[in-house]
């Protein structure tokens, strides 16, 4: 795996996170307990910082990035994903906020200034322009992104089901690493 530092800052993680040794993460990041990292996943937190809760799972070619500071936004912003988020393959989240129990459908793209509440699902190849908010307990699908429908509780079910079956798709992986030592 490819961990970088950048600016004397190195990505952080436990002993209980996978990353995919073709993944690349640079600088300001830090992944919570039992989270996973795919293949081909870029993560930059050069400008700003990237924080991925636990249980978490960044899917294969994901690209992960953020905005700096500038003298208009002085925080710029921040890369934020709660625990038990699931990000598809192929997604980019640029800068944004994702809550807790979150599935984000594959191919999809996240921009700058956006905050996903907790129990949302954004359909794949869903566009979610700048400085929306996409409140709780729905489906959101489209290009621009427009609220579907309520989920369902079966679908709310499945957001932590999903989050949970990459923990142990991660497990499963680590074991098999440590088995051809």
């Amino acid at each position: 795996m490819a961990i970088r530092s950048y600016k004397g800052i190195t990505p952080s993680f436990a002993s209980s996170v996978y990353i995919d040794e073709s993944s690349v993460l640079i600088g300001d990041i830090t992944l919570g307990k039992d989270s996973s990292v795919w293949p081909l996943v870029a993560a930059r937190g050069d400008v700003n910082f990237i924080r991925i809760g636990e249980r978490s799972n960044i899917q294969d070619g994901s690209v992960l990035h953020l905005s700096r500071p500038t003298k208009g936004n002085p925080d710029g912003y921040p890369l934020l994903i709660g625990d038990d988020v699931t990000v598809g393959h192929k997604v980019m989240l640029h800068g944004c906020q994702l809550g807790n129990r979150i599935l984000v459908g594959m191919g999809a793209i996240v921009m700058d200034n956006v905050i996903v509440e907790d129990d949302v699902i954004i359909g794949g190849g869903s566009l979610v322009p700048p400085n929306k908010c996409l409140v709780s307990g729905f489906l959101y699908v489209g290009s621009p992104v427009k609220q579907a429908r309520p989920l369902t509780s079966e679908e709310r079910a499945f957001l932590k089901v999903s989050a949970e079956n990459y923990v142990t798709l991660k497990n499963e992986y680590l074991a098999d690493i440590k088995s051809s030592d």
